[in-house]
């Protein structure tokens, strides 16, 4: 069940509140428990717990009203939706990652989020075999029932996400400015195009215009969605690199597609095969690398979640046997298990929610019971 609007103002209120950034708020959710419980909070507790400036500004009654209703408003438009971390409906995959957004806006199917997906980015100036690779990837992937997440800029991104629109499986742009705004708006159809068949996603509050220092931001949730992530092609020091790397730091796999020795555009790809990525020739080299058995494409949501989950449960009782009592990490359960990074995360989750394991500082596993 989605939340109330009462609830819902809370987390907005939490995260329009000037001066509280992703940490204070992770350490506020964790002292006080949801919005509601911090902000009847007394001043000294709040004080104690984040300073008495960011306890005034959290006490403030007026803080970012009119932004709320704003947001509330929108969010009641059809086909829109804001998902806290404490909704059901918040992608599972994303709760993994180190530091998953408070907040997220959602315009399209928010059941797709429920999907398994995978990454697929490059660069914004892609040759026209790149953009050719990338729509060819992601539809065959999407055809194996693998929804598609890129970043709607041009050349790669947008070339993935058409691939993936010719599937079921539909695809997730995740953008770098409010979910109210399209940037660039040489994507504009696109974007429409996707907001109808899949979803465009953001973390940014709505108007929110396109800041540079928002793009790394919207990697990392890039990366956090996916089982893994396929780089097409890439300068050395491109944005694309930077979600490789916050997949791998997620334990998420990553693939990279080699091209010409003489391309300024494989150099980033052949940087990350030399760094361990899985050099990537087919869509099928990806299933294989991810041991993914293919679905229908007519299957999503809520019953396609099901039948993966009981896919699941058959391996969950090898995972907590190979762990042993011993906390360890997620290269050391692949290494005893046999399973990859990418498939293990899938199934720690539901593990320790249901209380049978724990994930200790460090990225370290321990079995509870």
């Amino acid at each position: 069940m989605s939340e109330t609007r009462a609830e819902l103002a809370g987390w907005l209120r939490l995260t329009r509140t000037p001066g509280v950034g992703n940490q204070t708020r992770r350490l506020l959710l964790k002292t006080f428990g949801l919005p509601d419980a911090i902000f009847s909070a007394g001043r000294s507790a709040l004080a104690g717990a984040v300073g008495e400036r960011l306890a005034e500004s959290l006490l403030a009654s007026d803080v970012a009203a009119a932004d709320i209703d704003t947001a509330l408003a929108w969010a009641a438009q059809a086909g829109n939706r804001i998902l806290s971390l404490a909704d059901p409906d918040y992608p599972q995959a994303l709760l993994t990652s180190d530091d998953p957004p408070l907040l997220l806006y959602v315009r399209g199917r928010v059941e797709l989020l429920a999907r398994p997906m995978l990454a697929v980015v490059g660069s914004r100036n892609a040759t026209a075999q790149g953009e050719r690779d990338a729509t060819a990837f992601a539809e065959a992937l999407g055809h194996a029932g693998l929804t598609i997440v890129s970043g709607l800029a041009l050349g790669i991104d947008a070339a993935a996400h058409r691939g993936a629109l010719a599937t079921a499986a539909g695809t997730v742009a995740v953008i770098g400015t409010g979910a109210d705004r399209l940037y660039p708006a040489r994507n504009e159809a696109l974007a429409r195009a996707i907001a109808e068949q899949g979803v465009i996603l953001s973390e940014f509050p709505l108007g929110t215009p396109a800041l540079a220092a928002n793009f790394p931001r919207r990697n990392r949730v890039i990366a956090g969605l996916g089982l893994g992530c396929l780089v097409v092609e890439a300068a050395p020091r491109s944005g694309s690199l930077i979600t490789a790397r916050l997949a791998a730091e997620a334990g998420r796999e990553v693939f990279a597609i080699p091209g010409s020795i003489h391309s300024p555009l494989s150099r980033g790809c052949h940087q990350l095969i030399r760094q361990g990525a899985k050099l990537v020739e087919s869509a099928q080299d990806i299933l294989e690398e991810l041991r993914w058995n293919s679905m229908p494409p007519g299957k999503v949501g809520a019953g396609e979640t099901a039948t993966l989950l009981s896919e699941v449960e058959d391996k969950e009782e090898q995972v907590l046997t190979v762990m042993g009592r011993a906390p360890c990490d997620l290269d050391t359960l692949a290494a005893r298990s046999g399973l990859t990074p990418a498939g293990l995360l899938a199934m720690l989750l539901p593990l320790e929610l249901g209380g049978r394991i724990a994930q200790l500082p460090g990225g370290l596993y321990q079995r509870l019971d």
